[in-house]
């Protein structure tokens, strides 16, 4: 219980991505970088509805990309970015991997934590 309270009353195991963002504002955001290179964090996040939602909100995405639920997104965790929206959706690029890493990591420590990830989609 003290865990689900630290992490603002946790999250049911059984809700989806889809339980916050629609299908198919996902679907869209996807097919605008379906090609290797061309996924911008700021356009992903308003095509697929991201950047409308409430900090909570954001919050709770942030933990279903968070794999290893330490709260902090790393290179590899980016590095499946996209599959966490869509299964069969591609892996991104070093390069995307990286400007993804470089447009949130506040701090330089090389990783991504749950407030830094908000305020990268809100910005």
């Amino acid at each position: 219980m003290i865990k689900e309270r630290e992490h603002g009353g946790g999250q049911d195991p059984k809700m989806s991505i889809t339980d916050i963002l629609s299908a198919e504002d996902i679907a869209a955001a996807l097919q605008e970088c379906q090609d290797p290179d061309t996924f911008e964090p700021q356009k992903f996040f308003q095509t697929s509805g991201l950047s409308k939602m409430s900090a909570s909100q954001v919050k709770d995405i942030f933990r279903f990309i968070d794999n290893d639920q330490s709260g902090y997104l790393d290179g590899d965790e980016l590095k499946y970015f996209l599959q966490k929206f869509q299964s069969d959706a591609r892996e991104l690029t070093e390069s995307e991997t990286k400007s993804l890493m470089d447009a949130a990591d506040n701090d330089g420590d090389g990783k991504i934590g749950a407030d830094e990830f908000q305020e990268m989609v809100h910005s």
